[in-house]
C-alpha cells in the first residue's frame, strides 16, 4: 500500500511521469527494476481516484472526470512507451560502440548467445515480432537491445519494432492498471492481480519465443 499511497500523492502532477519514465529507461540496464509494477500502480491509482471522484456525480461532472482521467491514461501510455524506446536505443548505441566487449559478455551465456542468434535471423527475414515478444519477457528487452547493437543491426531494422514493442507493452500495462482500478478501486488487490496478469504475459512470451527451438530440434 505504501507504493500506491506515494503514487496517489503524485497523481495529476508531472512527478509521476518523471518517476515512471526514469524507471522504464533504466530497466533495460537493470532488469530487476519494477518498471512494469510502477506503470500499473500509477494507472491503478489514477483509475481508483476516478472511481472515488465520480461516485455520486451525474451528467456533465462525471463526463468531465472520466475524460480527464482517460487523458491521464493516454499520457501514461505515451510516457512509458517513449521511455521504453529511449532506453532501448541508448542500450543499442552503447552495445554498437562497445561491440567486442558486449559480444564477449553475451558469449559467456548460452542463453544470451542463442537469443542473439534468433534476433539476428528474425530481423534479417523481417520477423522483428520477436522484439515485441521480448519486451514482455523477463530481461528480454535487455537481450534484444544489446544483441541488436552488438550484431550491428541497422536503426531502420530495429527502431520500428522497438517502438511497436514499447507501445504494446505500455498500453497493456496501463490497461491492466486502469481496469483493475475501475473494478476494484485503488487497492493492493487490484495492483497484485494486474501485476500477475503482466507476469502471465511475460511467461506466454517466453513460451512463444522458445517454440521455434523445439520445432528446429525435431
Amino acid at each position: 500500500m505504501t507504493l500506491l499511497e506515494n503514487l496517489g500523492s503524485l497523481t495529476g502532477t508531472p512527478w509521476v511521469y518523471l518517476i515512471v519514465g526514469l524507471s522504464v529507461v533504466l530497466d533495460v540496464f537493470v532488469p530487476i527494476l519494477p518498471s512494469g509494477v510502477l506503470v500499473i500502480a500509477a494507472a491503478t491509482t489514477a483509475a481508483g481516484t476516478t472511481t472515488a471522484d465520480t461516485v455520486g456525480s451525474v451528467g456533465v461532472t462525471a463526463t468531465v472526470h472520466g475524460g480527464a482521467h482517460l487523458a491521464e491514461m493516454f499520457s501514461l501510455v505515451l510516457c512509458a512507451a517513449t521511455a521504453s524506446v529511449l532506453g532501448d536505443m541508448v542500450a543499442y548505441r552503447l552495445a554498437w560502440r562497445g561491440g567486442d566487449r558486449f559480444d564477449r559478455a553475451i558469449g559467456r551465456s548460452r542463453r544470451l548467445t542463442a537469443a542473439q542468434k534468433r534476433l539476428g535471423a528474425a530481423l534479417t527475414r523481417g520477423g522483428g515480432g520477436i522484439v515485441v515478444l521480448a519486451r514482455f519477457a523477463p530481461a528480454g528487452r535487455s537481450v534484444v537491445s544489446l544483441g541488436a547493437g552488438v550484431a550491428h543491426r541497422t536503426v531502420r531494422e530495429f527502431l520500428p519494432w522497438s517502438a511497436l514493442a514499447g507501445l504494446a507493452w505500455a498500453a497493456y500495462s496501463v490497461s491492466l492498471g486502469y481496469f483493475g482500478g475501475q473494478w476494484l478501486g485503488s487497492s493492493w488487490v487490484s495492483t497484485a492481480l494486474s501485476v500477475f496478469a503482466l507476469f502471465a504475459a511475460g511467461s506466454a512470451a517466453v513460451f512463444l519465443m522458445r517454440r521455434p527451438d523445439r520445432h528446429t530440434a525435431h
